[in-house]
């Protein structure tokens, strides 16, 4: 009876732990600071792009080795064993059954067209062949050898050009989610002045020094401030999951950005930036590799008019038996065995490989013409990518001016209405003028950041 209640007890142990211990895990789940340098770091950690181009190097790796192994002993064995349900039977004439030991039947002793049939084998057979093959000379295999150490190079410069435009994603996402918590701020910060200044105008209308529509103009501003707050508080927590998607972290977990956006960028390091000349690009090292393979594509087709020489060797056992308990008596085994050279020589083959080789050419042809553009490219990039964040800088500059001056309005029209010698109106205006000053600098704050970090790619700095 204990023993059955210990049971009971124990289920709904289980029970409980089933139902709470997500709730639990969930409030236990911890909140995850992250900067710059840390999520830059868990992207190419666990970004799947980043996952698939490190697995494709390990695919490379792999590729050298299965043509490395072409170049090494083939060796197989063979064990095989057969029970001749009607065994194969060979025709001859009458006379020659006697000497080969037939019975002549039919007709054994009849005429001209008689015959005797033998049986061409025994009911059980059983071989065991072992085979060896070794390549001596095939042009092929030295050059796949190093197309397959050339495509170990290319993937690793995919796996650098997947890595780029990995921290590029990145820092643009994580740009995004400061600029919405730097607007959060703004927004609540214009908030907490239009509170104040609602409640100052509520007691000057209750001693009669404004009127009702003062007070009603100041909640309009009140109510499309909070309408805001919500739409940035949206956009904030929709950039974060964001961000999450693109470094490869779940949606379910919280983070916190725990950085200024004054902690990441200066004007100077923005305009220290324009100086750079920049470094090579992997864009580059891909399309010289890409036109290595394709030489080695030619020069492996131009090789197929050479002979392969291969040597190999065969040894076997066989053995047969009328009765299956018998088959593996080893005075029934018997031994052959062969080796040789095979040369094989290409004479005429309808000039495919002339074809093939008229359309290596061309494909070098293409790719260099890839390779010229893709470097003009690169240099436009380069010219456009400063040109950009010169003006980004310009505007930016420009901005954070007009932030301060429609800053210092406001304060200055807050006096004088709390003096009485100015209107509600102006204050009103002046907050509104203030909200948009400070919308254009942080818009004109992001385009700058935007535009660094796409120069950064473009100089190959990234």
């Amino acid at each position: 009876m204990k023993r059955m209640i210990k049971k009971i007890q124990l289920g709904f142990y289980a029970l409980a732990l089933m139902f709470f211990s997500p709730a639990l895990s969930l409030a236990q789940q911890q909140v995850i600071s992250l900067t710059l340098e840390e999520s830059i770091k868990f992207a190419l950690e666990n970004n799947v792009d980043a996952k698939n181009a490190q697995l494709e190097v390990l695919i490379s790796k792999g590729i050298i080795g299965e043509n490395r192994a072409t170049g090494l002993p083939q060796v197989n064995g063979t064990l095989e064993m057969t029970k001749n349900l009607q065994p194969p039977l060979i025709i001859l004439p009458a006379e020659a059954g006697g000497l080969l030991g037939g019975d002549g039947d039919p007709g054994a002793g009849g005429g001209p067209d008689d015959i005797t049939v033998i049986p061409f084998a025994v009911n059980y057979q059983s071989s065991l062949t072992f085979s060896v093959e070794q390549m001596v000379f095939n042009g092929s295999y030295f050059v796949g050898l190093k197309a397959a150490k050339t495509l170990k190079s290319l993937t690793e410069f995919d796996k650098e050009k997947t890595e780029t435009d990995i921290i590029e994603s990145t820092k643009k996402a994580y740009f995004t989610v400061l600029i919405n918590a730097e607007r959060k701020e703004l927004v609540a910060a214009n908030l907490s002045r239009i509170e104040t200044l609602l409640k100052e105008t509520e007691a000057l209308y209750q001693e009669g020094f404004v009127e009702k529509l003062d007070v009603s103009r100041v909640k309009v501003q009140l109510n499309n401030l909070k309408t805001e707050l919500d739409k940035i508080e949206a956009a904030e927590e929709i950039s974060k999951q964001l961000l999450k998607v693109q470094i490869g972290m779940p949606i379910n977990v919280p983070i916190e950005i725990n950085q200024k956006i004054t902690d990441i960028h200066t004007l100077t390091e923005l305009e220290s930036l324009l100086a750079n000349n920049g470094y090579r690009r992997v864009e580059i090292d891909q399309i010289n590799t890409n036109l290595e393979l394709a030489k080695l594509d030619l020069k492996n087709n131009q090789v197929q008019y050479m002979p392969n020489l291969s040597a190999f060797g065969t040894f076997q056992r066989v053995t047969g038996a009328q009765q299956f308990n018998t088959i593996l008596d080893s005075d029934r085994w018997f031994s052959s065995s062969f080796a040789g050279l095979r040369m094989s020589i290409p004479i005429f083959d309808g000039l495919r490989k002339s074809y093939k080789v008229q359309q290596n050419r061309v494909q070098i042809r293409q790719l260099e013409n890839q390779r010229y553009f893709i470097e003009e490219n690169i240099e436009l990039e380069r010219y456009q990518a400063k040109t950009t964040l010169k003006n980004a800088i310009r505007t930016l500059s420009v901005q954070q001016e007009n932030r301060e001056l429609a800053l210092e309005v406001f304060e200055m029209t807050k006096i004088k209405y709390q003096e009485g010698v100015g209107s509600n109106l102006e204050v009103v205006e002046a907050d509104s003028a203030l909200k948009e000053a400070e919308t254009n600098y942080y818009s004109a704050l992001y385009d700058a950041l935007i535009a660094k970090v796409d120069l950064e790619k473009a100089l190959g700095i990234l």
